[in-house]
């Protein structure tokens, strides 16, 4: 009966042991992408160029919105006397 609890406690005593630290997910590395750059800029210049088409043309379309609402000055069928 001593052998049968002293080889149980000496199996538990390894088992715990070996899992003493715990699992562990191991890290994987994200893999690296080299993104070569382009031969010629005429791609990114064209973005950019229709970007600050559009722009000036918001601009512009306020700006005749304000002038043309009707509300800065007097009547806009003005009655004759």
């Amino acid at each position: 009966m001593k052998k049968v609890v002293l080889a149980s406690a000496l199996a538990l005593a390894t088992a715990s042991a070996s899992f003493a630290g715990g699992y562990e997910e191991p890290m994987m590395d994200a893999p690296v992408v080299v993104q070569e750059a382009s031969s010629s800029s005429a791609g990114s210049m064209g973005g950019s160029a229709l970007l600050l088409l559009l722009g000036a043309a918001a601009i512009a379309l306020a700006l005749n919105s304000d002038s043309s609402d009707g509300t800065s000055g007097g009547d806009s069928n003005p009655q004759p006397d």
